[in-house]
């Protein structure tokens, strides 16, 4: 019998928003910087993040990460952070420039969808994403139970 639990992310990925392809649709990937403090470096090294929720939005001339949940660090007791607080994301001045003007003209929003770690470095992946309405939704499902169906055929036929 197969052990239920938390499935793990990718190596090296402290957080993964795996639902963000199902609401979304990722148009484009772009890789950023976070400021944080050091007790959410150490939180974020024991990998329990969550994302799920998370988006990014610009705020004077600023692009900042909202609704991203990194829990306490245990042994910082009294120095410890917010968990909720909202964090800074370090791009170009091109990129966000160019970020702002899709968000704007085509009613597109940013969603984070990795949470990192790159040498020493915490990174935030954030998409570029469209969201999906209800026919999207199932289409998207279809396509990925056919997907499993074909797969699952060509092993029997392997056997």
């Amino acid at each position: 019998m197969a052990k239920k639990g938390k499935r793990k992310a990718a190596a090296g990925d402290v957080a993964t928003n795996r639902q963000a392809s199902y609401r979304f649709e990722l148009l484009e990937r772009l890789e950023c910087g976070v400021v944080l403090t050091g007790t959410e470096v150490k939180a974020l090294r024991q990998g329990t993040a969550q994302i799920k929720d998370g988006y990014a939005a610009v705020r004077d001339g600023e692009l900042w990460l909202h609704n991203v949940h990194i829990p306490p660090y245990g042994p910082a007791a009294r120095e410890n952070h917010d968990p909720d607080r909202d964090r800074k994301l370090l791009v170009h001045r091109r990129e966000l420039e160019r970020l702002v003007g899709k968000t704007q003209e085509r009613g597109l929003t940013l969603v984070p969808t990795r949470l990192y770690f790159k040498g020493p470095h915490a990174k935030v992946e954030i998409a570029l994403a469209r969201g999906k309405d209800v026919r999207d939704k199932r289409d998207s499902i279809r396509d990925r139970e056919t997907k499993r169906e074909m797969e699952r055929a060509l092993r029997e036929a392997n056997r």
